[in-house]
């Protein structure tokens, strides 16, 4: 078996996940489906960002401690995952204990390496972005923009800073040559324009004062805490057991993908890579860049009240009806609006009226002629639903898929096998024999994308004898 270790971003837990985490816990979970499909062994990672100023400043305006906030709000996160039937191996918390000390054993190869010097500092700091910002990096407003209307934080201390400079000629060669692959390609263009900008030294740690004792300890500096990116990108290998278990470490690194969002590309293909190369560690294969969301056609924002909670819609129309919308109906590569009446629509044509149509149909077919089903062919990955699936084009594989239904559906129409039943027509077996080996083709192809659904499929169909049961989808209005 090949392996294949991925990993979703990391996200600050100092809120609730909205609807753009389901969105890339999701593409992930199909990634992960896929590769178990094909037969390789397949991990796939998340976590919680708990070391981050936003952490302390989100406990402090709810009068809790930060552990009592990131211990409440990082099971939101898994909750999440579980409700969108989203299998993670691992889910790496930021303030336990092994993360702590695989950050550290980071920190050190880094410092043995002399990347890392102490110094004073006076810069433009964004709690949002967890970042300090160079004048000429932000709008004309002055603002982060990422994080528009939101004041930056002058902050003048000690603190220590990473030779990121030193490795720019090495990044940029690696991400040329595609060694650390970015898609889609357009991503990659936008990290070699920021390279070609010239790289500086960023800041890795923090003050206790301003950490407000929260975070990883700096070795062998008490009054030190690491800065967030330094700490939070290494949750990829602490969750792998970098700095704790060394035979599952070699196992999984380095990872073959990362997903992760447009706004944090540069932590992950300039920072990351970096760090790795001056500890003197493997570097992950490939970047995956999605786009973010609106919500009928407005920004997400908290002011607006249209942040969208993907657990109501959950609890209204299913998990595979939200991962089949998510996965179908917004690009894989740029930003995409989420509408729930969009939702409803897609969830009527193409659920209800379409697959859930169609296993219903078969169904009853098979169950008023008496039809003796038999054990099935094994089915193998089509190539053109392999090629989407490997350029992460999910929407082109959904498509391939629900082409199989619209030539399932034609079959039936074609041979009416009610009129053979009428007639008693003994071609009505080989009529419907077809028809199911088609549905339980679907059911494969369905399982990276519908586990859920996929495995009611199977069930029904797998009995010696077809049964109708209650619609997949049932209508809505």
């Amino acid at each position: 078996m090949n392996k294949y270790y991925l990993t979703t971003a990391i996200p600050y837990v100092n809120a609730k996940p909205h609807v753009g985490h389901a969105l890339e816990f999701v593409q992930a979970d199909v990634i992960k489906r896929f590769h178990q499909l094909k037969g390789d062994d397949a991990r796939l990672l998340s976590g919680s960002d708990e070391n981050a100023l936003k952490n302390v400043q989100a406990a402090e305006n709810e009068g809790i401690s930060v552990q009592e906030l990131v211990d409440k709000n990082s099971k939101l996160f898994e909750n999440l995952a579980k409700k969108l039937n989203i299998e993670f191996d691992v889910f790496e918390r930021g303030s336990s204990d092994q993360h702590k000390k695989s950050s550290q054993e980071l920190w050190e190869r880094c410092f043995k390496n002399g990347d890392i010097y102490k110094k004073t500092y006076t810069g433009l700091y964004c709690v949002g972005c967890e970042l300090f910002y160079e004048k000429s990096e932000l709008n004309e407003k002055g603002e982060c923009f990422e994080h528009p209307g939101k004041p930056l934080e002058e902050v003048s201390e000690e603190n220590y800073f990473f030779k990121l400079s030193r490795y720019q000629d090495k990044i940029k060669e690696l991400i040329e040559k595609d060694e650390i692959k970015i898609i889609p390609s357009f991503r990659k263009n936008e990290v070699l324009a920021f390279l070609k900008e010239g790289l500086q030294d960023i800041s890795i740690s923090r003050t206790n004062k301003r950490a407000k004792d929260w975070g990883v300890e700096v070795p062998n500096d008490p009054n030190q805490r690491m800065y967030v990116w330094f700490d939070a990108l290494n949750i990829y290998q602490s969750g792998v057991g970098f700095g704790w278990d060394d035979k599952e470490y070699k196992k999984w690194w380095p990872a073959d993908l990362h997903v992760i969002g447009k706004g944090i590309i540069r932590f992950h293909a300039v920072y990351w890579p970096a760090f790795l190369l001056s500890a003197d560690l493997p570097l992950p294969k490939a970047i995956f860049v999605h786009g973010y969301f609106t919500v009928d056609g407005q920004k997400m924002s908290k002011t607006l009240g249209n942040v969208a909670d993907p657990l109501d819609f959950i609890e209204k129309y299913g998990a595979d009806a939200l991962r089949y919308y998510l996965l179908s109906q917004i690009s894989p590569f740029q930003d995409g609006d989420f509408s729930e009446k969009k939702l409803i629509e897609v969830y009527n044509s193409d659920l209800a009226n379409g697959l859930g149509n169609l296993v219903a149909r078969v169904a009853r077919l098979c169950e008023n002629s008496g039809f003796k089903n038999e054990p099935g062919k094994t089915f193998e990955i089509d190539e053109a639903y392999e090629k989407a699936l490997n350029e992460l084009r999910f929407n082109d594989a959904l498509s391939f898929v629900w082409e199989k239904i619209s030539e399932a559906d034609k079959f039936i129409n074609e041979e009416k096998p009610w009129e053979l039943v009428k007639n008693n027509d003994e071609k009505v077996h080989g009529v419907l024999k077809h028809s199911v080996e088609q549905i339980k083709e679907i059911a494969y192809f369905l399982k990276p994308f519908l586990p859920e659904t996929a495995e009611k499929i199977e069930e029904q169909y797998e009995s010696s004898e077809i049964k109708s049961s209650t619609p997949l989808f049932p209508r809505i209005g």
